[in-house]
């Protein structure tokens, strides 16, 4: 019987193999050169069997691969509806004695990180911790009120533009007045976060009674709204040109070198990740979690068990959106310069395949959903002509082979045993 399936599987593979060859054939064998006017067609027999050959193996191990994965998850345990994960977290951090080992090991790599490595290593890692503190944001909406978010890089944006037009409209007072301009950072950080909370608020008043595609519709466009609006206010934002020369942030009057500001920065982003982590972290535990997660579950269950929708979907936005301010402004500070295009759809849908990929509503896997996001295509780099390629198909391997997330959530689970009366 297993040599039936095997012999099965060649049968399907050799099938596609021929399929690829044929499709294949007028794009990879087949050459035109003209010269002088006049085409000529060469024909490359060489590269048509290695078309052949590369289509089967790689046909017959994704079908193997396939398979293997529906054993593995069909031999998962299932208590009380809920996968018994047994992810990293759940393994080894849970662990009394090696929990506390990993996380101080965790906490001085990425204390000492700025000074074992270089500038461009440092801006690379700030960037991904600006990306956890958006993903976080962002669970907040989608992983624990199950709101589908297409438009969360306007807020982002918001966050930026705020820093932006600070420096832009108050610096010139601030540096005529002698004092130094580092200072709106500071300044713009609150005002960031509760713009883009007013903002989140405005915006989910009108959507209050929309779910799913609906919402990721309006959701949707409201980013493309920002985008256009930033794009076409030339005399107030800049336009397609944006803001230039925006100051890093204030540090006891000194004036800081380009490779020890972006270690300033980086302590900056690390410190707001941790507090993220920690706000994020309360509020799965709080009244106001549990009651966002039934909401993510059945809307019509939650109403009916006397749970204010409306305050739930209201306080979900205004919280994160929060975040996404914040992280604007981060960023900002960090390049010194913003314009349209850096919060389109694209930021958006890498922010959601951060939350995705990483695990929803799992914060380890929302922060390491959002740091291989930022690491993969930067170090994949040197091979630009292939770079999006890798990593697509990187980002498609994990999805089908952890359909849960890199680092699924694993949710509390309480054990009720009854005493034995006393005889």
């Amino acid at each position: 019987m297993k040599a039936r399936s095997i012999l099965k599987d060649i049968g399907k593979s050799l099938i596609i193999a021929v399929w690829f060859m044929i499709l294949f054939f007028p794009i990879m064998v087949m050459k035109v050169n003209v010269t002088r006017g006049v085409a000529h067609i060469n024909f490359r027999w060489n590269v048509l069997p290695l078309i052949g050959i590369g289509a089967f193996v790689l046909s017959f191990v994704w079908t193997k691969a396939l398979e293997w994965n529906e054993r593995r998850t069909s031999k998962k345990k299932i208590e009380n509806g809920l996968i018994n994960n047994r992810a990293l977290n759940g393994r080894y951090l849970k662990n009394p004695a090696l929990r506390p080992l990993i996380l101080l090991l965790v906490f001085g790599f990425t204390v000492a990180f700025p000074f074992l490595f270089g500038m461009y290593h440092t801006n690379v890692m700030i960037t991904a911790f600006i990306y956890v503190i958006l993903g976080l944001g962002l669970n907040i909406i989608v992983g624990l009120g199950g709101l589908l978010n297409l438009g969360y890089a306007a807020f982002f944006g918001i966050g930026a533009y705020t820093y932006g037009l600070i420096w832009k409209y108050i610096g010139p007072s601030f540096i005529a007045a002698g004092l130094n301009p580092g200072w709106l950072f500071w300044i713009s950080l609150p005002l960031a976060g509760i713009a883009a909370t007013i903002f989140g608020v405005i915006l989910s008043l009108p959507v209050l009674r929309l779910r799913g595609d609906y919402l990721a519709i309006v959701t949707l466009a409201f980013g493309e709204i920002f985008h256009m609006v930033m794009q076409n206010a030339g005399d107030l934002t800049g336009g397609a040109t944006g803001i230039s020369l925006i100051p890093r942030p204030w540090f006891l009057g000194q004036k800081l070198q380009p490779s020890e500001a972006a270690t300033y920065i980086y302590f900056i982003a690390l410190v707001f990740v941790m507090i993220t982590i920690f706000v994020v972290r309360r509020i799965e535990d709080s009244k106001v979690g549990r009651a966002l997660e039934a909401m993510r579950e059945d809307e019509v269950a939650c109403e009916a068990m006397g749970i204010d929708m409306v305050k739930n979907k209201l306080i979900t936005f205004a919280v994160g959106t929060f975040w996404a301010g914040i992280a604007g402004v981060l960023m900002a500070s960090q390049t010194t310069y913003i314009n349209p295009d850096s919060f389109t759809l694209w930021e958006s849908i890498m922010i959601l395949m951060a939350v995705v990929i990483g695990g929803t509503g799992s914060i380890p896997g929302v922060i390491a959903g959002a740091i291989l996001l930022k690491l993969l295509p930067e170090y994949f780099r040197p091979l630009a002509q292939y770079r999006m390629l890798i990593y697509g198909i990187a980002m498609i391997l994990v999805i089908i082979f952890k359909s849960d997330g890199l680092i699924p959530r694993k949710r509390k689970q309480y054990t009720f045993t009854e005493k034995e009366l006393a005889k």
